[in-house]
């Protein structure tokens, strides 16, 4: 069955204004459909992916649109469209707009620069073949450039794996289990997931493989103290809550309060009682001060590029101009000297990034340890073989989407030497 005509007039009004990167894709198109509600969930599913295929491949795409004139605009929603629901699919075309919509869609890509093919500003393109090289830069792309599969965690606090697994069956929505986190289901399609009552009862959340794998390492257990020091929306301190078997204390910072409110109804579903959200001002809060030395577990999820969620928010490519790199460095430099202040000796940090950029990981962790000569390196192999997690890594933990099948992620871990003395007394 064909989309009418309108959708396509609907798709250039949302994407005119999505690229001009004053917010983020997901934030404008959820705007565009409250203030549209007469659109049906076909056409809004279609609107959407046609706005993260032009998000995805925009150089290509922008590079055909601007060729031998007609609408830019226009034509980006053409090839958008095409690519998330098929040719066929479209109504509305002109006799012209569909044969030169036909040539555009027979073109080799193959062939198209390096650059072009990669699908990103030059200066992230140069990044990544500087680390990669330019074969495997080329082979990352393509995967940053596919949609991401919908990664569930199971609450083993309300279900098995297994359980969930057949249960989705029945609905029935196809899953399997992920092959590194122990609690992961990966779902083949896309299904609404909030009217299950799997949802309802807090025993799935959605959340990509390789973000439990990050909860999973830092190896939270029953009774314990520990902080996820940017909790965000809480994904991985539901996680890190149902580890602990909702014992011990979970405290789940954040500088925003929008952020850890997200985290309430979430938490309220899990069944977890452990978890303590405190909104702070920023790293050196008195809060946190409180607590210095007294914590045995600190995740620190640091802001960052989000170059490694390429999958899920390719407008992040286009929004950040190369400096803000930079600032990030400096930012995550102090957020983790700050978290550092609340392990006890024998206490574990972990820092860990959704980037793929040397600058924010590697960097990062080197002139942490060089400043600080109370924590040592602890390798992620051993760690991961503590976690019975079977994915063979070096000193760190580098998950790609070309060789994982999930977000691109990073993490170091680092241990309080025991008898260390602490930073500030």
């Amino acid at each position: 069955m064909r989309l009418p005509p309108f959708i396509l007039t609907s798709a250039e009004d949302v994407l005119r204004e999505i690229l001009r990167f004053a917010a983020p894709a997901d934030t404008t198109l959820s705007r565009f459909f409250k203030d549209h509600p007469k659109l049906g969930g076909r056409e809004r599913g279609a609107i959407a992916e046609c706005i993260y295929a032009v998000l995805r491949n925009k150089a290509f795409f922008t590079d055909r649109a601007e060729a031998g004139g007609g609408a830019t605009m226009r034509r980006l929603v053409l090839l958008g469209m095409a690519d998330a629901v098929g040719f066929d699919a479209l109504g509305g075309l002109s006799t012209d707009e569909a044969e030169w919509l036909k040539r555009q869609l027979e073109i080799d890509r193959s062939l198209l620069h390096k650059s072009m093919r990669a699908n990103m500003p030059k200066w992230l393109f140069d990044k990544l073949v500087a680390q990669y090289g330019e074969e495997e830069t080329l082979v990352l792309a393509d995967a940053l450039n596919t949609p991401a599969p919908l990664d569930l965690r199971v609450n083993a606090m309300k279900a098995s794996r297994e359980d969930v697994i057949a249960e989705l069956a029945q609905a029935p929505i196809a899953a399997d289990p992920t092959p590194f986190a122990p609690l992961g289901v990966r779902v083949h399609k896309k299904p609404a997931l909030q009217n299950l009552p799997l949802f309802k009862s807090g025993a799935i959340e959605v959340q990509d493989e390789g973000s439990q794998v990050l909860a999973q390492i830092l190896g939270a257990k029953r009774g314990e103290m520990v902080v996820d020091f940017c909790a965000g929306a809480g994904g991985k301190t539901l996680a890190l809550g149902a580890q602990m078997r909702n014992t011990g204390r979970l405290y789940a910072f954040d500088v925003s309060e929008k952020r850890l409110a997200k985290l309430k109804p979430r938490l309220a579903r899990s069944g977890l009682s452990n978890v303590h959200p405190v909104a702070i001002a920023h790293e050196r809060d008195a809060k946190i001060k409180r607590l210095a030395g007294k914590i045995d577990r600190v995740l620190v999820d640091a802001p960052c590029s989000g170059m490694g969620t390429l999958r899920r928010n390719p407008d992040v490519k286009w929004r950040q101009p190369p400096e803000a790199i930079t600032e990030m460095h400096e930012k995550q430099i102090s957020i983790l000297d700050g978290a550092a202040r609340l392990v006890k000796n024998g206490g574990r940090l972990v820092y860990a990034t959704c980037s793929l950029l040397n600058e924010e990981n590697d960097a990062v962790a080197a002139q942490f340890l060089e400043t600080h000569p109370d924590f040592e390196l602890v390798p992620m192999n051993k760690v991961l073989a503590e976690q019975k997690i079977e994915l063979d890594m070096g000193d760190y933990l580098k998950l790609l989407p070309h060789k994982h099948q999930t977000d691109g992620f990073f993490a170091a871990v680092f241990e309080r030497k025991p008898m260390a003395k602490k930073a500030d007394e």
